[in-house]
């Protein structure tokens, strides 16, 4: 145990910054679902959907920003910064490239939201925040890629402070405009779609003015400013974003498309589902604060072709997972039947979330696997496994199971929420035996 003390602590100290701006995401995830569940359940459950269906695509946004960090955190590890700074002018573009595709492929969403068997009386509520949430979407792209900048230098404070900010901007900005305080209007679902738009807008303009405006990172700039947009970079940022992209869109469309399952068992269940979401990000927003840390760290050590290193960080990395997962479940756990009455007034809401709550404990593990050695995989940029993975895991297995749990066998909402168990843990299984035979090989110099 003492082998890997050194390891915790580095991953720690990188990882810190990174979990606490995780952790804001999810009291401002936590907050939104309060003040709207709050205003009305019918506006509750019309979020559950849109919100579900924009986390797919935020999360595919996130895993192709991916694709920069193992990049920067190599050049890092060999001291290249204003080649960094070149890769990041690459990122911007590969970055605003996919914002178009994807605001083009939710538009088609957006026309057919009609037809996708959910209650009636909600899509008037669903289509004007949907909208909102489409208009965000490229400040949510050059975000992530300045994001993975900062975090790949070894900066994570910087993403940290800004996200905490742009956080507390949209708590506040949803109190005024849901609510109609001092003189404003009540907008409700539509207040808190406005709000997360300023404070996307906010949080990206704030990285961007850092990165410019401070000394420290003036060889970055220059790297930038005399940098050019090229074929080498930008196929390389598009051959790891990619398949990164697909990895986590499919691990969280396990998730999200479930919710069109959910909408088939009617209004208190889909609200119930949202709530579930809210808390299971606690999880994984938690897990994917450490696990970037240990993808920063095992790509620094590839760069100084540090093997023992990029192995003792990937298991340590493990190690911290699952004792947070530890930390993290007892209290959920415990305060199960009072989690739901947070968000809502409703007693079958409540007593939904309450049920769900065993399943979500058991697929803990398997979650904390995946997440573990699916970034440690990025780190040593041996993406390509990953998609046929993550296919088998949330498509084949998942989705499937999803279905026969909720419907063949009566399950319902429970039965969905037991399906994720099966997803997760294939995956993590997966990605660690891919892990163990890709270091096998640039262990011993064959790649």
């Amino acid at each position: 145990m003492k082998e890997y003390l050194p390891y915790y602590r580095k991953l720690t100290l990188l990882g810190l910054p990174i979990i606490i701006g995780q952790l804001g995401q999810i009291v401002l995830g936590f907050a939104d679902t309060l003040m709207i569940g709050h205003h009305s359940t019918e506006e509750l459950a019309a979020a559950a959907f849109v919100n579900t269906m924009y986390t797919l695509v935020l999360i595919t946004a996130l895993g192709f920003s991916y694709g920069l960090t193992p990049v920067v955190g190599t050049l890092n590890g060999q001291g290249q910064t204003k080649k960094i700074g070149c890769v990041l002018k690459n990122a911007w573009l590969a970055n605003g490239l996919v914002s178009l595709g994807m605001m083009a492929v939710m538009g088609v969403f957006y026309l057919n939201i009609g037809h996708m068997g959910q209650p009636e009386e909600l899509l008037p509520l669903m289509r004007p925040y949907f909208l909102l949430q489409l208009v965000s979407l490229p400040f949510v792209l050059l975000f992530n890629a300045m994001k993975q900048f900062f975090d790949g230098i070894m900066s994570t404070q910087v993403s940290m402070w800004v996200m905490l900010v742009g956080n507390v901007a949209n708590i506040v900005g949803n109190w005024l405009l849901i609510y109609g305080v001092g003189g404003l209007p009540e907008m409700g679902l539509m207040g808190a779609g406005v709000a997360t738009l300023l404070s996307r807008a906010m949080m990206t303009l704030l990285l961007v003015a850092i990165f410019f405006g401070r000394p420290r990172y003036r060889d970055y700039c220059t790297g930038f400013a005399e940098g050019h947009i090229n074929r080498s970079d930008f196929v390389q940022l598009n051959r790891l974003g990619f398949p990164l992209a697909l990895q986590m869109g499919m691990e969280t469309a396990s998730f999200s498309l479930t919710s069109i399952l959910v909408g088939w068992l009617g209004t208190s269940a889909l609200a119930a589902h949202q709530v579930l979401l809210t808390i299971s990000q606690l999880f994984y927003m938690v897990y994917y604060g450490m696990a970037a840390a240990v993808s920063v760290m095992v790509s620094h050590y590839l760069g100084q072709r540090d093997y023992h290193a990029l192995l003792r960080t990937s298991q340590a990395g493990f190690h911290i997972i699952i004792f947070i997962a530890f930390c993290v479940a007892v209290p959920v756990f415990l305060f199960r039947w009072q989690l739901g009455e947070l968000f809502t007034d409703s007693t079958e809401v409540s007593a939904l979330v309450a049920a769900c709550i065993i399943p979500m404990m058991f697929y803990q593990f398997g979650d904390g696997l995946q997440c573990n050695y699916a970034n440690v995989l990025r780190g040593i940029s041996h993406v390509r496994p990953m998609v046929t993975i993550a296919f088998v895991a949330y498509v084949v297995v998942s989705l499937p199971m999803a279905y026969v749990l909720a419907f063949m066998l009566d399950g319902g909402l429970v039965g969905i929420w037991w399906s994720f168990l099966f997803g997760l843990t294939t995956a993590g299984l997966l990605y660690y035996l891919a892990f163990r035979r890709q270091f096998g090989r640039i262990s011993t110099n064959k790649v």
